[in-house]
């Protein structure tokens, strides 16, 4: 089992971890941090670097240098989003401190993206000399299908060896699938290509419902925005959470989301006409919320036997209709909890939880947090205000998906 992995950062007498402050990534536990001050040129506040020493063998003054993988069709965002991330930690950092990025390609030149945007790469990978510290991979609507060739897949092995880090933007998981880099690792991709993914790459150990997941070195993210969240929690790890948190707000985004992938599921936006059989079923599940749903009652409500109603409905929404009805409640109550005042059984009650505590189960289990702290942090970010006074991590064990919860003095019975 590997050690919880983190660097601190002393705050009015408590030590935080600075990856569970800023929803980034830990170091290892035990290992010195090297401190680099850097003054922001506008507004004054010292940032310091926390990466440990040893990953950066000539901090301080060091560039980190990032290599992007592009290939044909690639996702524009995938790329996007990555880069301007890192341009803005450069705002901020002097010369001999900035992150180096370079997309490299099959072959340099032009490159047409998925959605017709041309762009430069400005290195074939086997002009590429250097030694990036990041490697990532961009995803791309072609790649599940996609046989890189085994030039670019040598040299992918090889630079992941010897990187800090590395991973994949989307389904840019695919060519390190290919490369071997996967294999007895967990990881995600977009939501659409995750069972693709697993029957691949049966070694692998794929996380369908996460944004974003470490295993050690390795970084892979869901798209196509996830990417964007990746990069910040990199930042994080490098910089620190008000690093992060200040390229979030230029780029408008949150710097951490809550929750994993199955709140962006097609399957619960389904309009008053459809009638395919995921419709009927989310139009009876909505009427009947607060109600215990039996499979028989599903399979009545569209005119089907049981038996052939959990066979269409598993083949026709990715899932089965259990999983399906625990999705719509999860979805219900979290509407409850951003826009009303109701206490949590209620909440429970009205959706068709047991009780309370099923429902923060589910919660922890669907959106790796409470109830509570969900309608604490969507206050907060509706308020402007991005943290907690105080805050401690939970962590699984080994890989880290990492989410903040409340600190035992200010948690209570839910």
């Amino acid at each position: 089992m590997r050690q919880s992995r983190h660097a601190t950062l002393a705050c009015g007498g408590d030590a935080w971890p600075l990856w569970a402050i800023a929803g980034g990534f830990p170091a290892s536990a035990g290992e010195s941090v090297e401190h680099t001050r850097v003054e922001d040129p506008a507004d004054g506040p010292v940032y310091t670097r926390v990466m440990p020493e040893q990953t950066l063998p000539d901090a301080p003054g060091r560039a980190t240098k990032v290599a992007i993988v592009v290939f044909e069709d690639v996702q524009a965002l995938d790329v996007a989003g990555p880069m301007d991330v890192f341009a803005e930690a450069n705002k901020f950092l002097p010369a001999d401190s900035r992150y180096d990025v370079a997309l490299v390609g099959m072959r340099a030149g032009g490159l047409r993206c998925a959605n017709g945007l041309e762009i430069h790469v400005g290195f074939g990978y086997a002009d590429y000399d250097g030694q990036p510290d990041l490697m990532l991979v961009a995803g791309g609507p072609s790649l599940p299908e996609f046989q890189p060739a085994s030039g670019i897949l040598e040299w992918m092995r090889e630079k992941a060896r010897h990187s800090v880090r590395f991973g994949s933007v989307c389904n840019g998981a695919f060519p390190l699938g290919h490369a071997g880099l996967l294999d007895g690792r967990e990881v995600t991709a977009h939501w659409n290509d995750v069972d693709r993914l697993t029957a691949q790459f049966p070694r692998a150990r794929v996380r369908p419902d996460k944004i974003f997941v470490r295993d050690d070195r390795l970084f892979t993210s869901a798209g196509v925005a996830a990417g964007i969240d990746l990069c910040l929690a990199l930042v994080a790890e490098d910089w620190g959470h008000e690093m992060a948190l200040r390229i979030a707000k230029k780029l408008i985004v949150y710097i951490r989301r809550d929750g994993g992938q199955s709140q962006y599921s097609p399957y619960l936006s389904a309009g008053p006409k459809e009638e395919t059989i995921v419709a009927k079923v989310l139009r009876h599940v909505t009427d009947h919320l607060g109600e215990q749903l039996s499979m028989e009652q599903l399979a009545d409500a569209v005119s089907v036997s049981r038996r052939t109603f959990s066979r269409i409905f598993a083949r026709s929404a990715n899932m089965t209709p259990s999983a399906f009805v625990e999705q719509v409640r999860v979805d219900h109550s979290r509407k409850l909890l951003e826009e009303t005042d109701l206490p949590l059984k209620t909440v429970a009650f009205r959706c068709g939880f047991r009780n309370s505590n099923q429902m923060r189960f589910i919660y922890s289990r669907r959106l790796d947090t409470t109830p509570r702290e969900y309608r604490e942090r969507f206050r907060r970010q509706e308020s402007g205000s991005s943290w907690p006074d105080r805050a401690v991590p939970s962590v699984a064990a080994g890989v880290q998906d990492i989410r903040i919860t409340p600190s035992p003095q200010r948690a209570t019975a839910q």
